[in-house]
């Protein structure tokens, strides 16, 4: 929890540090590409099921920190 990861940064784009550099002499900003969806629609949806998808994660990594400390304090 706390860092991005896929499911959460899907929509930005990801250059690498050659990329970087190019866009430094890209003044037009002709370099710089985003994951893209044909509709706006379609883009929310996906951004709607990967919050989902990141809500799921959080909760079942809190369920598991919850078990962990519940068996820990069963055998203290």
């Amino acid at each position: 929890m706390g860092t991005l990861n896929e499911k959460s940064s899907f929509l930005f784009a990801r250059p690498s540090f050659l990329s970087g550099v190019a866009s430094v002499l890209d003044l037009g900003g002709s370099l710089q590409i985003y994951n893209e969806s044909k509709t706006p629609s379609e883009a929310d949806g996906l951004a709607m099921r990967m919050d989902w998808l990141v809500v799921g994660d959080d909760i079942r990594g809190s369920m598991r920190k919850y078990e962990q400390q519940k068996q820990v304090l069963a055998t203290a």
